[in-house]
């Protein structure tokens, strides 16, 4: 069963008198449990897509389908429902709340919704990234690292059915990039979540499963791993 699916999907900016096509009739779809790679330069339109998918923008034309719901149709209220139920992010610069500590940026999803062992819940993962010793440092205490593992931690929080990742490792070393694809690999599999990375980085697309190039806009290729 597919879990997201683009159908014709465009979007323009106005810019003055100008006409500006970010994204050109993108059409495709993932499974569930699928690892998928989105590809392509700078400007290409991919940071865009990924908002498309994960219901953060609208398209201007086409239809994007995510877990069952259009999202065309729910207002901004309604695609936040869709997103805080389905959906985990991962960022480039992490996104932490700055006063809050690593525990409680982990908690934040889990108190939204109400759960009651939330607490509980934001240690274990915080052990699973291997830093239950540093539940109570705040962001800055934290190395680049460090922070996007409780970035993880947070994204896996909700059991999301589909996680998207936007260049995850973008201001990262080489070495503790790595840790940080493996962790997300293996945390993606052993919760069965589908995911979605975007990424310039080909040696990265390379471990998904499909590797889907855009460029100026348009989807150029899709190639299978």
């Amino acid at each position: 069963m597919s879990i997201l699916a683009l159908q014709h999907v465009s979007k323009t900016y106005q810019s003055g008198s100008r006409k500006l096509t970010v994204l050109d009739q993108v059409t495709f779809s993932i499974q569930a449990g699928e690892t998928i790679a989105i590809v392509g330069p700078s400007g290409s339109g991919k940071t865009t897509l990924l908002g498309l998918c994960a219901g953060l923008d609208s398209s201007s034309t086409g239809s994007v389908v995510l877990n069952g719901e259009a999202l065309e149709r729910l207002n901004e209220d309604q695609r936040a429902a869709v997103r805080s139920r389905d959906v985990g992010f991962i960022f480039q610069n992490f996104q932490l709340l700055p006063t809050l500590t690593a525990l409680e940026n982990v908690m934040v999803p889990l108190e939204l919704k109400k759960r009651t062992n939330a607490k509980e819940k934001a240690m274990e993962l915080l052990d699973k990234v291997g830093l239950k010793d540093r539940a109570t440092h705040y962001p800055t205490q934290l190395s680049g690292g460090e922070q996007q593992r409780v970035s993880i931690a947070r994204a896996f929080a909700n059991a999301p059915k589909i996680l998207f990742a936007d260049e995850p490792t973008g201001n990262l070393d080489t070495e503790t990039g790595t840790m940080i694809e493996n962790l997300i690999f293996d945390l993606n599999k052993e919760q069965g979540t589908t995911l979605v990375l975007v990424t310039h980085d080909l040696e990265l697309a390379a471990k998904t499963q499909r590797i889907i190039h855009i460029k100026g806009g348009k989807i150029q290729e899709e190639t299978h791993a």
